[in-house]
């Protein structure tokens, strides 16, 4: 052995070590390169999709306090702000009803029963009663309802629904067809279409209503109510306002058979 070779491991073994360290480098260099890699580097691309993150989430959290703030549940903002104008009219409307009242009361107290202020009240009175009786015409500010039936689903019970919130968005005077609709008012189902009052009317159903127009338009449009019941039933709902239209329909009047008014009591009774 001379001293050239001597230390030298043979010619196997040296390639067997390399051949095991190569693997271990191959791994290292990998996961350095993943780094590099992984690693956020300050980019304008980066940069605007930061942005617009925080603009995604802004929006999302916006949202969720406006509708945690609705005080009705499915109501659009132009809807929330007609109710709000209606209650604000209806109740300046009210106030200045109130007023006009007293005014009236203070002149008949002060009055004996022929005076003219004594007759005119009167006569007022008996027009109120005669217009929410059905035995007056009535005119005044309104809306013309029109039901589309086409696949013959509408029944009695979606009219009595449709005139409950006609009554209770203050509807004052009505008609279905030519039948004034008043308390006593009644629906069934007919052959062809619904019976009213003993008439029988056919699709489509045009309502005429005198009260303030929109917000009687507005209690036909809120989700869950006449309109939306009636489309489920492939039905259609058209409303028209108006600033003046008459209802002409009569309720033929009819004495009760049971009701007696309450007798007034005398002094001293209980």
């Amino acid at each position: 052995m001379t001293d050239e070779t001597k230390g030298v491991p043979p010619e196997g073994v040296v390639e067997e070590t390399e051949r095991e360290a190569t693997p271990a480098q191959g791994v290292s260099g990998a996961w350095r390169r993943m780094y590099r890699m992984a690693r956020p580097r300050a980019t304008r691309a980066n940069a605007f999709a930061l942005l617009l993150a925080g603009l995604l989430g802004f929006a999302i959290a916006t949202q969720v306090r406006q509708t945690q703030a609705q005080g009705l549940e499915d109501l659009r903002q132009d809807e929330l702000v007609r109710i709000l104008d209606d209650v604000t009219q209806n109740g300046a409307r009210l106030d200045d009803e109130i007023t006009e009242l007293q005014a009236t009361r203070d002149g008949l107290v002060d009055s004996d029963a022929s005076s003219p202020e004594a007759i005119a009240a009167a006569q007022e009175r008996a027009d109120t009663l005669g217009i929410l009786a059905g035995t007056e015409r009535a005119t005044g500010p309104g809306i013309r309802m029109r039901i589309e039936d086409t696949d013959g689903q509408i029944d009695a019970a979606a009219l009595l629904d449709a005139v409950q919130e006609l009554r209770d968005a203050g509807a004052e005077a009505m008609q279905i067809g030519d039948v004034r609709v008043v308390a006593s008012t009644w629906f069934r189902d007919a052959d062809g279409g619904v019976e009213v009052d003993g008439i029988r009317l056919q699709a489509p159903y045009e309502f005429i209503v005198i009260g303030d127009p929109q917000t009687m338009s507005s209690a036909m449009e809120i989700p869950g109510g006449v309109s939306e019941s009636v489309r489920s039933k492939g039905g259609e709902v058209t409303i028209t306002e108006f600033t003046s239209i008459n209802v002409e329909a009569l309720h033929s009047d009819s004495s009760p058979r049971y009701a007696r008014p309450v007798p007034e009591p005398t002094d001293g009774s209980n």
